[in-house]
């Protein structure tokens, strides 16, 4: 079935939920960026672009549906290189389309908005390749590997998802090693508050989110650890591979985690050859998409280290992938999980992804990704 159309465009996304929120006011929020180092009043902030949305249709009119941030510098990418190089390719060649785009990018490499780019097409050739065959895309990928996804949330109104069902929970440090002693403090209060909320059976994880040195990371973990973390993750820069491994050396008892800013096989390849991290993180919609995140699980399987997609469960991309993927050992829903007093199923952004209930998600079984979309509901999210 060959490729007649793709086309990106820009799509405003956001959940429409009809239950008012409860007054509640968790001790932490938000978290500590990058950008902190130099201006706090300055924080990194997205620049305006909604997400791009990748349409591809085949010759008997199905049509798959990708997705990914950054619309603004990647609709010209999609639309006036990537795609015209698919129209009358076979939409079910996926490993040969993705190899083709991956040299395709040989100018400017294939990383950063690129791979941003490579995951909204190869999302939607899945979804399409789903569609035509009229099977969900898990069982593309081998059929169902477990009975259902355990799920963690990721943000700070942590007794709200206890009471959700979740039984693992995630928060973002509040002062990066520019904090000093002050941020060392905060960090700690933070974890043993959480600690403390969700008591001794939940499991309780830290991200960091690039704004850590090596000794601050150190200093953190030790600070923390009588709190038993499952992991402390994105600790450093995306591009500290020296820095990965020398806290690796440092904290050979420290559960390791990062790579939603990591793209592609090959850098995956590098961190598990070098043992930098225990789990790797990579996100579908950023990483290239479903076929270099399927070579990443399978790499990871081989190294005995195991996968938890970045945002895996928010859509239902990634939701495919940890159901087929043994390398997939949980999922994690962030992105405004849910306000406390809000039902999950009323955060759905796209009409037809599962939604975890009482901490576990099962896939929709509908062909493609199993999004109830048409072509006209897309026309009516453009921005």
């Amino acid at each position: 079935m060959n490729i007649v159309e793709v086309r990106a465009v820009e799509i405003d996304l956001y959940p429409k939920p009809t239950t008012k929120p409860r007054p509640v006011q968790p001790r932490y929020s938000g978290m500590n960026q990058p950008l902190d180092r130099y201006d706090p009043e300055r924080r990194l902030k997205q620049p305006p672009w909604h997400r791009a949305a990748c349409l591809i249709t085949a010759a008997d009119g199905s049509f798959g549906f990708g997705l990914t941030p950054f619309s603004g510098p990647l609709l010209s990418l999609i639309n006036d290189q990537f795609g015209p190089a698919l129209i009358g390719q076979n939409c079910m060649a996926t490993e040969k389309l993705y190899d083709m785009m991956l040299r395709m990018t040989a100018g400017y490499g294939g990383a950063g908005l690129a791979s941003y780019a490579l995951s909204a097409i190869d999302t939607a050739l899945w979804d399409l390749k789903g569609k035509v065959l009229q099977r969900p895309v898990y069982e593309l990928l081998g059929g169902p590997q477990k009975e259902k996804i355990f799920c963690y949330a990721t943000g700070h109104d942590t007794e709200w998802y206890m009471e959700l069902g979740f039984k693992a929970t995630k928060v973002f440090t509040q002062g990066g090693a520019d904090a000093g002693l002050d941020g060392l403090k905060i960090n700690e209060d933070l974890v043993a508050h959480t600690r403390e909320l969700v008591g001794p059976d939940v499991e309780l994880m830290l991200d960091c989110w690039l704004s850590m040195d090596v000794e601050h990371t150190v200093r953190l973990a030790e600070k923390v650890r009588p709190y038993k973390l499952k992991w402390i993750e994105d600790y450093l820069r995306f591009d500290d591979i020296e820095g990965y491994a020398e806290v690796r050396k440092r904290l050979p008892w420290q559960t390791l985690a990062s790579g939603e800013h990591w793209y592609g096989p090959a850098t995956f390849a590098n961190v598990m050859k070098r043992d930098l991290v225990d789990i790797l993180q990579p996100d579908v919609l950023w990483a290239g998409g479903i076929t270099p995140c399927v070579k990443i699980c399978h790499m990871a399987e081989a190294m005995g280290k195991s996968v938890i997609t970045h945002g895996g469960m928010n859509y239902p991309y990634a939701q495919h992938l940890a159901f087929a993927m043994p390398a997939i050992v949980w999922g994690e829903r962030s992105q405004e999980v849910s306000p406390p007093g809000v039902p999950l199923q009323e955060m759905v952004e796209i009409p037809g992804t599962a939604v975890i209930e009482n901490g576990y998600l099962v896939p929709s079984d509908a062909p493609g990704f199993g999004m109830e979309i048409t072509k006209e509901w897309v026309e009516g999210v453009m921005v």
